[in-house]
């Protein structure tokens, strides 16, 4: 077990490991999830302001849709920073920052006290784009095009949960990840003609993670 997670990237590997902590804690009872979850007022009215990182950690009781975003969270953000973001880890965290802060942004808009599920598609989102052509097995039964890989996997998520308000969850990610996907690769490449603020981490952060 400890040699598999040590082959995980550094990025996804400390998201990984936090968010297993945190629904541990949970099911320990040692944490609550109302000490976890995100409001405005709860945040800074009430000078909380863990819960804008706590969110992000706390994917639900330990259940079968637990197993199911953490397997497929962990699958694509894994295989999104070895590829994309090879040796880039300030870019990466960066682009997880900027997803985040859209996300606590429209958090009071959809009423979505957690975060993690959202956060957790962006990366989904944006390797089915980086990887159009790939075909991609859902539980080794159903053959689809990656491109179709979120949607897929949100439909999935409404199944499991037996909820809509699941597949609105991920629905925002994807939305999310569409927006960061198109200023990386469109808006970057194609308008700007480089990198940009929004799509390159500052330097005191790449000498922070020891990519400068």
């Amino acid at each position: 077990m400890e040699a598999w997670v040590t082959q995980v990237p550094p990025i996804t590997r400390a998201w990984l490991i936090l968010s297993v902590a945190t629904s541990l804690a949970v099911q320990c009872q040692v944490i609550t999830p109302l000490q976890l979850y995100f409001s405005f007022k709860s945040a800074f009215t009430n000078a909380q302001p863990w819960r804008m990182l706590t969110t992000f950690f706390y994917f639900g009781p330990l259940s079968l849709d637990f197993i199911f975003h953490m397997f497929f969270f962990m699958r694509y953000s894994r295989m999104l920073e070895e590829s994309s973001f090879a040796n880039r880890k300030a870019d990466y965290v960066w682009l997880l920052l900027l997803s985040s802060l859209m996300l606590l942004g429209l958090s009071p808009l959809f009423n979505l006290p957690f975060l993690s599920s959202s956060l957790a598609f962006v990366p989904i989102y944006i390797w089915s784009r980086r990887h159009p052509s790939t075909p991609v097995a859902l539980f080794g039964i159903f053959a689809i095009s990656a491109p179709y890989l979120p949607l897929a996997l949100v439909g999935l998520s409404w199944v499991i949960s037996g909820t809509w308000k699941a597949a609105v969850d991920d629905l925002i990610g994807c939305a999310v990840g569409h927006v960061a996907w198109f200023l990386r690769d469109v808006w970057a490449r194609e308008m700007v003609g480089g990198y940009t603020f929004l799509t390159e981490a500052p330097e005191v952060l790449k000498r922070l993670l020891g990519d400068a």
